[in-house]
C-alpha cells in the first residue's frame, strides 16, 4: 500500500508542476504580448529560397499545395520548389501531372523540382537532408507540410527577419482551414491555438528555448548544417533540430501575426496517430537531448523550462496512474490522509491557457470556448494512448513515421468517410472504454466515500468515453460507407476505387 501512496503522491505532484506552468506560461505572455519586434525594412537584394514540400501518400492535397506554394510573391529567380515525394500510391502521378500541366499552360515559375528518393529512410527527417543536397546555393529553406496553404505573402514578410545574421529560424502561427467542420475539429483548434499563440509567443519574447512546429517555418540553410543537419534517429525532427541549434547559440524567432492555415484532423483515429508520432517523438528528443541541455551554459530558468518542454508528454502517464491509484486508495481509507487537495488547481492551468489564446485571436471568442467541454474530454480521453506511445519511447523500442492522413475538407458536407486514407478503428479504443466504465465506478464510489474526486472521476469517465466511443461511431460509419460504395461499382461492374 505503500508503494500505492507513493505513486499516487508523485503523480499528482508531477501534474501539478506541469499544471502550475501553464499559468506561469500564460502570465509570461500577458507580460511580452505586445513586445513584438517590428518589421524590418526588405532587403535590398532578396536572398535564394528553397521551399521543400515532404509528402507521402498525399492524393487529396498535393494539388492544392502546390498550387499555393507557385502563388508565393517572391522574386522567381531566387525561389525554387522542391516537391519531396516518398510516395507509394498515385499521389506521385497526380503531382506529376499537375506540374506537367503547368509548363504547357507557361507557368512553370517559380521553378518546381519533383524529387524522387525510391525510398523511405529517415523518413521526413532524410526527405528534408536529400533535398537540401540537391538545393544549390540556396540561403534560405522554408518548409511546408502537405496539409498547408501558405497565404502568398509569407516569404515578403518573414525573409527581411534574416537581416539579423544570429537568427537561425523564423516560425509562424498555425491558423485552420477546417475548425468548424465538427466538434472534433473545434476542440483540436482550442488545442492548437494555445500553443501557437501563447506558449511559443511567451518562450521565445522571453528567452526560453522554443521548438520549430515541423512545417510554416523558415530556417537559415547555414543553421540547419552547423547544428549538425536533419537527423532521423527521432520521431520529432523538428524538436530535435530545434533544440540542438538552439544549444549552439542560434536566436530563433517566433511570429504570431503571421499565420499558414492547415487541415485538423476530423477523424479520431487520425487525431490520436498524430498525437502518438508526437509523443513518441518528443520523449525521445527528452532521452537524446536532456543531458546537453542541462549541462549547457544557460540560466537555471532556461534548463528547468526546457526541460519541462521536452517532457511535456509526461503529463499522460502521470494522469493514468493517477486514475488507477485513485480506486484502491478510497477502498482502503487512505486518501483522507493525502492533503492534495490544493493541487486540484494546476488542473486550471491549460484550460487557462486555452481562454487566453481565444480571447487574443478572436472577437467572437465566446462562442469557441463553448467547445471548452470537447476540449477538456479530448485530452482527457487520449491519455491512455498517449502513455503507451510515451512508454514504447521510454523504452527504446523502434517506431515507424505513420503520417496523419489528408482529406481536403473544403466544407462540412466533403466526407473523410469516401477515403482510402481514413483509418481503421484504433485497438486502444476497447481498452478506453474499459478505462471510462472504472472511472464511472471511481465516480460513483466518490460520492460517498471523497466527494471531491467527483470532478476528477467524472472528467476521466467522459473523456475516456467521448474518445472511444467517437472512435467506434466513426469505425462504424466508415465500414457502412465502404459496403456503399462496394455495392455501387459492383452493380456498375467496376471495382472499388483504392
Amino acid at each position: 500500500m505503500l508503494a500505492l501512496i507513493a505513486i499516487y503522491i508523485l503523480s499528482a505532484l508531477g501534474l501539478a508542476v506541469f499544471g502550475f506552468n501553464a499559468f506561469v506560461l500564460s502570465a509570461t505572455f500577458l507580460r511580452h504580448r505586445h513586445h513584438a519586434p517590428p518589421q524590418p525594412p526588405d532587403p535590398e537584394h532578396w536572398p535564394s529560397v528553397v521551399v521543400q514540400l515532404p509528402v507521402y501518400n498525399e492524393r487529396h492535397v498535393v494539388e492544392r499545395l502546390l498550387d499555393a506554394v507557385a502563388g508565393l510573391d517572391y522574386p522567381p529567380d531566387r525561389l525554387t520548389i522542391q516537391l519531396l515525394d516518398d510516395s507509394t500510391d498515385d499521389t506521385s502521378a497526380i503531382a506529376q501531372a499537375h506540374l506537367d500541366a503547368r509548363r504547357q499552360q507557361g507557368t512553370d515559375r517559380p521553378r518546381i523540382d519533383h524529387v524522387r528518393r525510391g525510398t523511405r529512410e529517415g523518413f521526413k527527417a532524410g526527405a528534408l537532408s536529400a533535398g537540401l543536397e540537391a538545393a544549390g546555393d540556396a540561403e534560405l529553406v522554408a518548409i511546408f507540410d502537405a496539409d498547408f496553404v501558405p497565404r502568398p505573402n509569407f516569404l515578403r514578410r518573414v525573409v527581411p527577419r534574416f537581416a539579423d545574421e544570429a537568427i537561425g529560424l523564423v516560425q509562424t502561427r498555425w491558423s485552420h482551414l477546417n475548425p468548424h467542420y465538427s466538434s472534433l475539429t473545434r476542440a483540436q483548434a482550442l488545442a492548437l491555438d494555445s500553443h501557437f499563440v501563447v506558449e511559443q509567443t511567451a518562450r521565445q519574447r522571453s528567452g526560453l528555448f522554443m521548438n520549430f512546429s515541423g512545417t510554416a517555418g523558415v530556417w537559415r540553410r547555414s543553421c540547419i548544417e552547423d547544428s549538425g543537419g536533419w537527423q532521423g534517429d527521432t520521431l520529432s525532427e523538428d524538436i530535435d533540430l530545434s533544440y540542438r541549434a538552439q544549444l549552439r547559440g542560434w536566436r530563433f524567432l517566433y511570429l504570431p501575426d503571421v499565420d499558414s492555415p492547415a487541415e485538423i484532423p476530423p477523424q479520431m483515429a487520425a487525431f490520436k496517430r498524430q498525437q502518438v508520432r508526437w509523443a513518441t517523438g518528443t520523449v525521445q528528443c527528452l532521452l537524446k537531448l536532456w543531458r546537453p541541455l542541462l549541462a549547457a551554459r544557460l540560466t537555471l530558468w532556461q534548463r528547468f523550462q526546457g526541460f519541462l518542454h521536452l517532457s511535456g508528454y509526461l503529463v499522460h502517464p502521470l494522469l493514468l496512474l493517477l486514475l488507477l491509484s485513485t480506486i484502491p486508495l478510497m477502498l482502503t481509507g487512505h486518501l483522507h490522509n493525502l492533503p492534495l487537495a490544493p493541487l486540484g488547481l494546476a488542473a486550471l492551468g491549460p484550460p487557462f491557457m486555452s481562454l487566453i489564446a481565444q480571447i487574443t485571436l478572436h472577437r467572437d471568442w465566446p462562442g469557441r470556448i463553448v467547445y471548452f467541454p470537447v476540449f477538456l474530454l479530448m485530452g482527457a480521453g487520449i491519455t491512455l494512448s498517449n502513455t503507451l506511445a510515451v512508454g514504447r519511447a521510454l523504452a527504446g523500442k523502434p517506431d515507424s513515421f505513420r503520417r496523419t492522413p489528408k482529406f481536403r475538407l473544403d466544407s462540412r458536407q466533403d466526407r473523410w468517410t469516401i477515403s482510402a486514407y481514413a483509418l481503421p478503428i484504433e485497438r486502444t479504443t476497447w481498452a478506453e472504454l474499459a478505462l471510462a466504465l472504472y472511472a464511472a465506478s471511481g465516480g460513483l464510489l466518490a460520492l460517498t466515500r471523497s466527494p471531491s474526486l467527483v470532478p476528477f472521476m467524472a472528467l476521466y469517465a467522459f473523456g475516456f468515453g467521448y474518445v472511444g466511443g467517437l472512435g467506434v461511431l466513426q469505425a462504424r460509419r466508415l465500414r457502412t460507407e465502404r459496403r456503399r460504395a462496394h455495392a455501387r461499382h459492383a452493380l456498375a461492374g467496376i471495382n472499388a476505387p483504392q
